[in-house]
């Protein structure tokens, strides 16, 4: 559409497992060279109390020393006695602004002697009339000019705010909160080289830096906010009144600057569960395929990996004519069922996360207790979990058994903290807190579970 330099407010973050996958690509020098940020695990800030989450040290995953650290070597450790300096290292991930890494990316394609980059807006997709096949795409130029393009296999992957996705799938993006976007100058953040995740009495604020001096803040709010109305000052009054107050101390500068300078951009929270790519001709990829709250920042991670299994599973080895349609679709219902591994964890986490952190009835808030405590517990309480978060651990089913470790953790929080003479009370509770957790998760996992 466009081969100018983009500039957005997400995808600013790639996870270990999304590193990874670039390097099988041939795609890890689009990290250079962009003033990108190690980022080497998360702090959640809970009501003021700091938890520091560091990426796990025994994950699976590539063994690639340019993206893993020495543990009790770098700066974000050493508030941590209990690391030792045992040589053994842990993944990092980066983050970056977007635009700069599309540039990079770009790039590397233009170096690619069977590739042809057009700078052009897609119309619309050319069918047989027949048998309902895409066969290419119409164009339109800059200066007006229209053009057509065909192929065997056409590729769609035009974003999160898709003209072409109602087109081949049945189902439609759900949005309830919207990410306010802030970009802080010279902020000084709690635990640098972290993405840190900011609880309180509102939506979760994230803060992760993007270049040297550069750090963006994304604030949640949900649709419906009252304290974002237009009578109360409308979003920038909520972030002024409700948001600046609740952040560190350290960030508040920084962040009433940005707020002051204006600049203030945003984007919906969708959820968009993936569907089989059936479409004879045509694939979806994406966020035009698949979305998830970007709060755990798995977007691109979730991205290039799709790229990774399907450069393997329509491989000239496998797939030599990819005009061999049937072959084709048997490949993509293999691609859906084989991404879950990964994809489906990222999805559900990101969902179930966020439905804590945006905690807005009791049982939710205690959940939101239990998950922070979880975490103060560290080893496999923090290891686990963050190794899900960053791509590579790709075991549902580790989600499913720290997820309710964390329930069952609120609900032992709530007796315990229950004089006795309210026992009777803090039963019934613990029952509600419990449904809450099957019905925070079990959507989405049965969402991840359909064809």
């Amino acid at each position: 559409k466009s081969l100018k330099e983009p500039d957005r407010i997400v995808g600013e973050l790639l996870q270990p497992g999304g590193v990874q996958a670039l390097k099988k690509l041939g795609l890890r020098d689009c990290l250079e060279d962009i003033d990108a940020i190690r980022v080497k695990g998360y702090e959640v800030i809970y009501y003021g109390k700091e938890v520091e989450i560091p990426y796990p040290l025994n994950a699976a995953g590539d063994d690639d020393d340019d993206d893993r650290e020495e543990v009790g070597r770098f700066d974000g450790e050493k508030r941590d006695s209990n690391i030792k300096d045992t040589g053994v290292k842990r993944p990092e991930g980066r983050s970056f602004h977007h635009g700069r890494f599309i540039q990079q990316l770009r790039v590397a394609a233009m170096k690619e002697e069977n590739i042809s980059l057009i700078e052009s807006t897609v119309t619309g997709t050319i069918k047989d009339g027949w048998t309902g096949q895409v066969l290419g795409v119409e164009a339109e130029t800059k200066d007006g000019r229209k053009d057509v393009y065909f192929g065997q296999l056409t590729v769609l992957a035009d974003g999160y705010a898709s003209r072409f996705r109602k087109e081949f799938i049945a189902h439609a993006p759900v949005s309830k909160s919207k990410f306010y976007g802030l970009e802080l100058i010279d902020a000084d953040l709690p635990l640098p080289m972290h993405g840190h995740v900011v609880l309180g009495e509102g939506a979760p604020v994230l803060l992760y830096q993007i270049g040297t001096r550069e750090t963006r803040a994304l604030v949640d709010v949900p649709d419906g906010t009252p304290s974002a109305s237009v009578a109360n000052g409308g979003v920038k009054g909520h972030l002024r009144n409700i948001v600046l107050p609740s952040l560190p101390k350290c960030v508040q500068s920084s962040f009433e600057r940005a707020l002051d300078d204006g600049k203030l951009r945003s984007m919906p929270n969708s959820w968009l569960p993936p569907s089989t790519q059936q479409v004879p001709g045509m694939i979806l990829l994406g966020d035009a395929m698949n979305m998830r709250h970007p709060l755990t920042g798995g977007g691109m991670t979730v991205a290039f990996n799709d790229v990774v299994m399907l450069r393997d599973l329509l491989s000239p080895e496998k797939v030599p004519d990819l005009g061999d349609t049937a072959r084709v679709k048997k490949q993509m219902r293999r691609f859906h069922w084989k991404r879950k591994n990964l994809t489906s964890v990222i999805n559900i986490l990101a969902q179930a996360l966020y439905s804590l952190f945006a905690a807005n009835d009791p049982q939710l808030k205690a959940l939101q207790l239990g998950c922070f405590r979880y975490f103060q517990q560290g080893g496999q309480c923090i290891d686990g979990p963050v190794g899900l978060l960053a791509g590579i651990i790709r075991q549902p089913f580790v989600l499913f058994y720290h997820f309710f470790a964390v329930a069952l953790l609120a609900i032992w929080l709530v007796l315990q903290q229950s004089p006795i003479y309210r026992l009777p009370l803090a039963l019934i509770s613990t029952v509600g807190i419990f449904w809450k957790a099957c019905v925070v998760i079990f959507p989405f996992i049965f969402s991840e579970l359909k064809s």
